[in-house]
């Protein structure tokens, strides 16, 4: 048997059943019971610094009308 033949047979038929697990184990990961809060948290993070901006970071320098 070529190694073609034998590599297609072998995604054909045992790489498809594996990749198929995978799926469902991720589906079943993603919408476990425990996962809820990192999912608000996920949802909810584009908002947590709507009103006042994060900080931590160096001052912008001071920008003068001669450097345009």
């Amino acid at each position: 048997m070529e190694t073609y033949s034998l590599l297609r047979e072998f995604a054909d038929s045992w790489m498809l059943l594996l990749l198929t697990l995978v799926f469902v184990g991720v589906v079943i990961w993603a919408w476990r019971p425990g996962s809820r809060p990192i999912h608000e948290d996920a949802a909810k993070s584009i908002f947590r610094n709507e009103l006042k901006p994060a900080g931590g970071g160096a001052p912008a320098p001071a920008r003068s009308d001669r450097e345009a």
